[in-house]
């Protein structure tokens, strides 16, 4: 049995990574919030310390490491984007593996800071990127992989996820602490069209803003069309008004079912990595560099019929 700190116990998430942990068999010994709203970890490890400042959460962490059989093996982070790289620097300096959420950190050149920690430290960095354990993206690559290696798929991405006004009032509408809606809620997918269909060779943006973000991706083996919005507006007639997102991928016209099989990716993901197979800092390198050159593009006109459908009618 490990024993984990969770740092971010307040968050949408962190239920997610409190289960993981459970269903692995293993022991969430303290978790930390500046938020005190955590009666979620009452149903799942009641038992767990926890504090509401990081200066008391830290010193209780180094507390545990004294005693081999209180010492903390993992920490799990599951904080504001911007407080992703301080928090996985201190868990790695406690002495303990890290695990984190997504988008790990804003830029590579923190993925190349925290590789130095590593180095320091000896523990190493692991990043939850779910979608590579979803059963269809799984059969998705191994379909890819079986074609013939000149074979380009086209592909068009749509994600809408309605948001109410509280977004913009969070840190999640916050640009300097979100990274900007790409960021936010694109790079999983980013990473997962990078697992399917390879190496990036072309990144152009044609739509941007507080609540849509569009653009043309060119992969080794596809070529994207991407839409991503927290705006209900953008949703289709047919389902505006029975249900709040719509995630759509069409490959080569096929419609690419992965609305099921989310639940116990978390779960998937913590056992992966607890069996040594999880995903590092170098894995999660190919998506940050992604996100970090659309939050920089200035957007562009369309004058190759590359944009997707819903950016044409927002330009």
């Amino acid at each position: 049995m490990k024993n984990f700190a969770l740092i971010g116990a307040a968050g949408y998430i962190a239920p997610r990574h409190m289960r993981a942990i459970k269903e692995t068999s293993n022991h969430l010994a303290v978790a930390y919030d500046i938020n005190d709203s955590v009666g979620i970890i009452d149903s799942i490890s009641p038992q767990s310390e926890f504090f509401t400042e990081f200066e008391r959460f830290h010193e209780h962490a180094h507390r545990l490491q004294r005693t081999p059989s209180s010492a903390l093996d993992y920490v799990s982070v599951c904080s504001p984007n911007h407080l992703h790289h301080p928090h996985i620097a201190a868990g790695l300096r406690l002495g303990c593996d890290v695990i984190c959420e997504k988008p790990l950190v804003p830029t590579s050149a923190l993925v190349d800071e925290l590789q130095r920690v590593e180095r320091e430290t000896g523990k190493r960095v692991f990043n939850i990127l779910q979608l590579r354990h979803h059963a269809a993206i799984l059969a998705l690559r191994e379909k890819v992989a079986a074609a013939p290696a000149a074979t380009k798929f086209d592909v068009e991405l749509t994600y809408i996820t309605s948001r109410g006004k509280w977004y913009a009032e969070s840190w999640k509408g916050d640009s300097r602490k979100s990274f900007g809606l790409a960021t936010n809620i694109g790079v999983h997918f980013y990473d997962m069209l990078h697992f399917i269909f390879g190496g990036l060779q072309r990144n152009v943006v044609h739509h941007s803003d507080a609540v849509s973000a569009a653009g043309y991706l060119e992969y080794e083996r596809a070529r994207v069309r991407w839409f991503l919005s927290i705006d209900a507006s953008d949703l289709p007639a047919q389902v505006a008004g029975r249900q709040t997102t719509f995630r759509n991928i069409d490959v080569n016209g096929e419609k690419l079912e992965f609305s099921d099989g989310f639940t116990d990716l978390h779960t998937t993901s913590y056992r992966e990595i607890l069996a040594g197979r999880g995903y590092g800092l170098e894995d999660a390198r190919h998506c940050i560099e992604t996100v970090e050159v659309i939050r920089s593009a200035t957007p562009v006109r369309d004058a190759q019929g590359e944009a997707h459908p819903l950016a044409r009618r927002s330009a």
